[in-house]
């Protein structure tokens, strides 16, 4: 009996619905709230998985071939929309490739890390850190499995999960970061925080800011230097990493511990949300209200304006702020990249320190899940920033320097236009890449 109908009709649906994912990770959806949810997934499937799907796309247009689907109309329309999803996979590996020089781009005034051997590490599991809501928050902490050097503490770096604020776990997210960072020599912290709809924004800030205290109270049996505690994150944890960067200290995020120095020395926001104003007018529909409204916030945005504001990062720039690593993909639907690159445009026209900023063309939310070229290549750039930041506080002066102190600490190691850039404020970025703006509830963040 022959097969070849048969195959053929099969062989174009398989290849309609191929061809209709591809398309969506080049042009996903976030206005239309049915196909919102779908859209994000099937992007951020396709697109770093990529190399994967190309493969497996391959064998089964083998096996169709076999079965005689190319010997009818159908199976050779199949075949055409096949080789066309094929070109835009192709496409999509190759923007993965291009974000090592993408990387290069934007952190070409830092000095690459040092090559040495990494060292064995070790980690410390659910560490009580406080309670906060009738429940234990506790931290994971990575360091390596070496003896502490006598006077010479240790960097920290405290990772803040994300989960749109609701969910999350700490042991699933930050894991190659905190893992190259601790074989470098740092000691790693990932951290608990309350979750919503039973935490209502600023718990989750405040939880964030009890982990940094803890972590300074307790720098000396840590081995880590309590003036030297960076912090990076994803998503929701982007948004905490970013607001506890730029609310250092401020009593109104810290009851009952106001008068600890809850102060960061760098911040390092992948696809962080930075606006819940959404002055840029690019949020999916009805997000403040379906969403962050009744699940995190637990206000009206119109009638706590000044609420919604503190717990947008982009309200919160000031000259005195840590220096910054944004990292963003073009294509992230959940955090839209608009409001990473106005939090960066304000940032630094007010910042006495460094402002960097890495858009990847082609990534999408939460785009190092998975392990690949792009993943390792902006993982390695985190740690090259984290690095280079260090070593200018080793070299100049502490967190209270003037800014001709900041010209000198940081003229060495991170380039004279750096330098340049905290004596004058006001001046352009030397590193500015002058992005042009872009001209159903949401799933979580």
């Amino acid at each position: 009996m022959d097969t070849a109908p048969a195959s053929g009709w099969a062989y174009l649906g398989v290849s309609v619905n191929n061809a209709v994912y591809t398309l969506n990770a080049f042009r996903p959806n976030r206005r239309n709230k049915l196909l919102f949810g779908w859209s994000f997934f099937a992007s951020w499937i396709t697109i770093e998985l990529a190399p994967y799907l190309l493969v497996l796309q391959m064998l089964t247009t083998a096996l169709f071939i076999r079965k005689g689907a190319l010997r009818t109309t159908p199976g050779k329309v199949g075949m055409v929309l096949t080789l066309g999803s094929w070109a835009g996979m192709a496409a999509t590996i190759r923007q993965s490739y291009a974000a090592r020089q993408e990387v290069r781009d934007a952190l070409r005034d830092l000095a690459e890390v040092d090559p040495s051997d990494p060292l064995p590490i070790r980690w410390e599991r659910r560490i009580q850190f406080a309670r906060a809501g009738g429940r234990a928050l506790r931290m994971d902490i990575v360091r390596p499995d070496v003896a502490d050097v006598p006077g010479q503490p240790r960097p920290a770096l405290v990772q803040v999960h994300g989960g749109g604020w609701v969910l999350g776990f700490k042991d699933r997210q930050g894991q190659l970061l905190m893992r190259q960072m601790a074989s470098k020599g740092w000691v790693c912290c990932n951290v608990d925080y309350r979750l919503s709809p039973a935490a209502t924004f600023p718990d989750h800030l405040v939880d964030v800011k009890r982990a940094i205290a803890w972590v300074r109270e307790h720098a000396e049996e840590l081995g880590v230097d309590p003036a030297f505690i960076a912090i990076t994150g994803g998503s929701a944890g982007g948004h905490l990493t970013a607001l506890a960067a730029l609310t250092a200290n401020q009593e109104r995020f810290q009851p009952g511990f106001e008068r600890a120095d809850t102060s960061v020395a760098a911040a390092v926001p992948f696809y962080g949300v930075f606006d819940f104003t959404n002055r840029n007018g690019v949020w999916p529909p009805d997000t403040q209200r379906q969403f962050l409204g009744p699940w995190v916030m637990k206000s009206d945005p119109d009638e706590a304006a000044e609420q919604w504001e503190a717990a947008s990062p982009i309200d919160q720039v000031h000259g005195a702020a840590p220096p910054f690593f944004v990292i963003h993909g073009d294509k992230d639907v959940l955090a839209p990249v608009e409001d990473a690159r106005t939090f960066v445009e304000e940032l630094r026209a007010v910042s006495t320190q460094p402002v960097y900023y890495l858009e990847l063309k082609g990534a999408q939310h939460a785009f190092e899940t998975f392990t690949s070229v792009r993943a390792n290549a902006v993982v390695d750039s985190a740690a090259r920033f984290l690095q280079a930041v260090f070593d200018a506080y080793l070299t100049g002066p502490e967190a209270e320097a003037t800014p001709a102190e900041v010209v000198e600490a940081v003229e060495g190691r991170l380039g004279s236009d750096l330098a340049d850039e905290a004596a004058d404020p006001t001046a352009p970025s030397a590193d500015d890449a002058d992005p042009d703006p872009a001209a159903d509830a949401p799933a979580p963040v």
